[in-house]
């Protein structure tokens, strides 16, 4: 059978396999309980189907101060997509987009949900929702083969942001292919009113290509397992909230952002350049607040809901603290804020002058008498033997040190190497006789026959310049022609450097 045929089987087997030993095996189509029987009070509530959105927005606010029986239609497809210029990639999505669609429901709401997998789907799919109290978080009653529809009821008892992801075998291809998204449960209560919301969530990406690596890209399980994402993005691509895909707002307006992270295994480091969280609801609870946070973390399959006031127009970064993952993995969005400026608050740049530093009268005077003390005491040293003699006593131990740690497996301790192998350093005519050449040897190696003390050595000498800096090459060398019965004049920084960077 074709491997590309067999995979998806191996992968449907491995799901069954797993789930089985968790003793979570009967979500299959076999085990189908029927519909639920609601109590009165519950079967007398509205009816409302759920509005879902796809990143970066998130449904409106819910008013209503009653609880009633929301209906939840998520759709799982299999896509090709962009995960950035010339990249694209196979996303498995809820609702067609990474994160998959915005659910938000109130507390105390029934809901009734369905999980549709698409027929030109290759593979199954479940959901796991961390706001539902009751088995696999629905993984167990959600079990959905391409082209069929399940479907399960649960109650909202907690309030929160919560993820939710796909949960069938193996989990973490299944998050790392972009199966992840938000519900949010709004307390009875309701939230404070904020003049605008929008969706984040941050994924990695293992693909089988470097980051930047063009043409269609696969996932890697080797890289998965390793913690080893090519790229770590928001909201499912590289740039997916730059330029004008950028989130907006006016300034003076107050901006709420649901966060999440998806993994499936690193924790963010959520921060906006530019802006100070003025709430911050950590981990998704609701209930409690921190004010005043600059960069919040966020663990994997975890979320957080952040607020600011943008004070004054400009575009605000938003990044994973964690640098590199936002300026070379693509963990990177932007807020763009119009409006009027208030410049005590912040008044952009005042003054551009020109600044001399070192080269102002005072500062060139400084650096003239300090070049002049420093020939003075290196003239003091070279017509003082003494002083000369320490200097070279202390680059040969310096030298040993490099020597012991890199070479004396191969020329041996004693500087003998191995006979017909390596050659003798010892007394080594080749060696003594071209100063240049031996620094030449050490920076850029040697290969091919050599004579030395007239015997033939065959071997290589691999090049050490990307190892060694120009002070440890003359260190080593300096020790080298002044041990085992060898006598030379030391070497110094500056020759192996003129000598590194010559090109032939």
């Amino acid at each position: 059978m074709n491997p590309t045929r067999l995979l998806p089987l191996l992968v449907r087997a491995a799901g069954f396999a797993v789930l089985a030993s968790l003793g979570l095996a009967n979500e299959g189509p076999s085990d189908v309980k029927g519909l639920v029987v609601l109590p009165p009070d519950v079967v007398n509530l509205p009816v409302e189907q759920a509005i879902l959105t796809a990143p970066p927005h998130v449904p409106p606010p819910i008013t209503r101060t009653y609880s009633a029986r929301v209906v939840v239609n998520l759709e799982v497809r299999e896509v090709v997509g962009r995960l950035a210029d010339g990249v694209e990639y196979t996303f498995w999505t809820y609702g067609g987009s990474v994160p998959g669609s915005f659910i938000r429901i109130r507390e105390g709401d029934v809901v009734e949900f369905h999980l549709n997998n698409h027929p030109s789907s290759k593979l199954p799919h479940n959901i796991d929702l961390h706001a539902v109290n009751g088995s696999g978080g629905g993984a167990t009653s959600s079990f959905t083969a391409p082209g069929h529809s399940s479907q399960f009821t649960f109650q909202a008892l907690n309030p929160g942001l919560f993820v939710y992801h796909c949960a069938t075998a193996p989990v973490p291809m299944h998050i790392g292919n972009g199966m992840y998204g938000l519900i949010l449960v709004e307390p009875k209560g309701g939230l404070p009113k904020v003049d605008r919301e929008y969706y984040v969530m941050q994924g990695e990406f293992y693909t089988t290509g470097k980051y930047g690596e063009e043409g269609m890209q696969s996932f890697d399980m080797a890289k998965a397992i390793d913690e080893r994402p090519p790229y770590i993005v928001f909201n499912g691509a590289v740039g997916s909230l730059v330029g004008d895909k950028a989130m907006t707002a006016q300034a003076g307006e107050h901006v709420r952002i649901y966060f999440g992270v998806g993994g499936p295994n690193l924790t963010s480091s959520l921060h906006v350049i530019g802006e100070i969280f003025d709430k911050v609801y950590p981990e998704g609870g609701l209930s409690l607040v921190n004010h005043n946070v600059q960069t919040t973390l966020v663990p994997s399959g975890g979320a957080a809901v952040v607020e600011f006031q943008v004070n004054v127009p400009g575009t605000y970064v938003l990044v994973d603290h964690s640098l590199t993952r936002a300026f070379n993995k693509g963990a990177l969005g932007m807020l763009k804020a119009t409006g009027p400026e208030n410049r005590v608050i912040y008044s952009g740049k005042e003054i551009d002058a020109v600044y001399l530093g070192s080269q102002a009268d005072a500062g060139s005077a400084a650096a003239r008498r300090e070049a002049e003390l420093k020939a003075k005491i290196a003239a003091e040293i070279k017509s003082n033997p003494a002083i000369a003699s320490l200097t070279k006593e202390a680059q040969i131990e310096k030298g040993k040190q490099v020597y012991m740690g890199l070479c004396f497996a191969c020329h041996q301790p004693d500087g003998n190497g191995l006979p017909k192998i390596f050659p003798p350093l010892a007394k080594s005519d080749f060696l003594l006789a071209d100063r240049d050449r031996a620094i030449r040897i050490v920076l850029k190696g040697l290969v091919g026959p050599v004579t030395v003390n007239g015997v033939t050595f065959d071997s290589a000498m691999p090049p050490q310049e990307a190892a060694l800096t120009d002070q440890q090459v003359a260190d080593v060398l300096t020790y080298v022609f002044n041990t085992w019965g060898n006598k030379g004049e030391a070497f110094n920084a500056d020759q192996v450097k003129a000598l590194r960077n010559q090109t032939h």
